[in-house]
């Protein structure tokens, strides 16, 4: 929260947070296309004259430059800049019943770090994405270093909640019991894990 909104009430804070969110909702009717996004994906939604077929549209789908047309109009429905990069290779588009669905795969989900987009095109309105609360994933959903570590965090938390000794606290006290064993000459009487 910024400096300017620490000193309103809740009632205050709340009122201006649905105001925000309004002028937000109405920005994004305004766009010529629906949009949401998944953490690792941006999926498009752009309604185009009945009748319209693959045939009719020019598609220029480039790492960060999107761009639809219908041959002949004199003006493009999309034309802009990209927010980020996407993976070209893994991103698609498709024409059914007059509506052109993009499914943009964010290229920084590949390096693990993925983002949340503001917008699509950089020239269109931004969303607050601090606002923005992504649906729970199942853990096979995840990749394995990812998931791996999830499921280390939910083990430590679990062993912490039960007072146990978590998987690093473990492992230390392996090391230190094989360590005593190696040196049963050396005196471990005051010898403390921290």
């Amino acid at each position: 929260m910024s400096a300017s909104t620490d000193s309103l009430s809740k009632e205050e804070r709340e009122f201006l947070d649905a105001k925000e969110r309004a002028r937000e909702r109405e920005e994004q009717a305004a766009l010529p296309y629906k949009w949401e996004q998944e953490l690792k994906t941006v999926t498009v939604i752009v309604p185009l004259p009945a009748g319209t077929r693959s045939r009719d549209l020019t598609v220029v789908m480039d790492r960060k430059k999107l761009n639809v047309q219908v041959k002949g109009a004199s003006e493009p429905i999309l034309d802009g800049e990209l927010f980020d990069e996407i993976a070209k290779d893994d991103s698609s588009w498709t024409l059914e019943n007059a509506v052109l669905t993009f499914e943009l795969e964010k290229a920084s989900a590949r390096v693990n770090s993925a983002r949340w987009w503001p917008h699509v095109l950089t020239h269109h309105p931004k969303i607050d994405t601090t606002k923005i609360q992504p649906e729970n994933s199942k853990l096979s959903d995840l990749d394995g270093e990812t998931r791996g570590m999830v499921e280390k965090m939910m083990y430590d938390n679990q062993q912490k909640a039960m007072g146990k000794l978590t998987s690093d606290e473990q492992r230390k006290l392996e090391m230190l019991e094989k360590f005593k064993a190696q040196h049963p000459e050396m005196d471990f009487s005051n010898a403390r894990m921290e």
